[in-house]
């Protein structure tokens, strides 16, 4: 979810879900020790629970970037073990990193030891053809000995050669079964599951199984469903908020951005474009919110622009 789940679209999403655990995209360690901190780090504290996703394969570095996410104030400290990209790769971690579950080992205990909050790792079912689930098992099990408690699972193998990483979250077969066999083989780790969700049942008829599921891309381009799962995983009285409540909302949130950092509007309003997604004049209101010709207008008149009955009839 690089360059997608940043801190504007995370804010989003909390206005949708008040319980859901959310996760920044990934953040390498070369990039908050060589880079600009604050750009990387910096959060609403409306975004709580969040969770800061490092990539890296240096103890000592992820050491120090995971007790800046603690500093900073982010609840949890997350690896990934299963980003399959060619430039991930070049940096020799992501999924690669599957292939080394002792070195994996030794980076979670090196954080484990500079931070109180829980450091998780998630990772893939196995990487290339290799399908055996020893694989995936002894990496767990490995990784679980350094002080790992929850793992959350991609239950698709990791192609590092031949796909795009478009192609791995597409092409790799969903083999949910490992991932169940898991948690049947280490019920006292925290197990939770990703890949190729789009409904409520579905993530229900696995949490009978496993204690968490985790959604990606599904909940970017129609983030309206996250509006439910308060009510539904959380049995919390269902929400009273309107799709037009959250966009106002939005707008107070760009109107800050600009004054406080900035920031353009239309950095942050790119992440609510499936805000309207199955509703009459979505398209045209979508349409609106992406004319790099408005920029010069406030938040709040794009936002009028958006819904004048022409607009939304077309």
């Amino acid at each position: 979810m690089m360059d997608w789940t940043d801190r504007h679209c995370r804010y989003f999403h909390r206005l949708l879900t008040r319980r859901a655990l959310l996760y920044t995209e990934m953040v390498t360690t070369g990039a908050l020790i060589h880079g600009d901190v604050p750009r990387h780090l910096r959060f609403d504290p409306d975004e709580h629970p969040v969770a800061l996703q490092l990539g890296g394969s240096e103890a000592a570095e992820l050491a120090h970037c995971a007790k800046l996410g603690e500093d900073w104030g982010y609840g949890e400290i997350n690896l990934n073990c299963g980003c399959p990209s060619e430039r991930v790769q070049r940096g020799a971690f992501g999924a690669c990193l599957m292939n080394e579950p002792q070195l994996v080992a030794d980076c979670v205990k090196a954080m484990v030891d500079v931070v109180s909050v829980p450091v998780t790792v998630k990772h893939r079912i196995g990487i290339d053809k290799t399908e055996s689930y020893e694989f995936v098992r002894d990496f767990v099990g490995t990784v679980s000995e350094a002080g790992c408690r929850t793992f959350i699972v991609h239950a698709r193998n990791a192609w590092l050669k031949g796909l795009s990483p478009k192609q791995n979250r597409e092409v790799p077969p969903l083999r949910y079964e490992l991932v169940h066999r898991l948690k049947h083989d280490f019920p006292e780790l925290v197990i939770s599951i990703n890949g190729g969700f789009s409904d409520n049942a579905q993530m229900q008829a696995h949490l009978r199984l496993l204690d968490g599921v985790m959604i990606g891309r599904e909940a970017y381009h129609n983030p309206w469903w996250l509006a439910q799962w308060d009510e539904v995983f959380y049995r919390e009285p269902p929400s009273t908020l309107t799709r037009e409540e959250v966009e106002r909302r939005m707008c107070d949130y760009m109107a800050r951005e600009a004054t406080e950092h900035g920031t353009p509007w239309s950095n942050i309003a790119r992440h609510m474009l499936g805000l309207r997604n199955g509703l009459a004049g979505a398209r045209r209101w979508r349409q609106v919110w992406s004319d790099h010709r408005l920029k010069a207008l406030a938040p709040h008149e794009v936002m009028a622009l958006a819904h004048e009955p022409a607009a939304l009839a077309a």
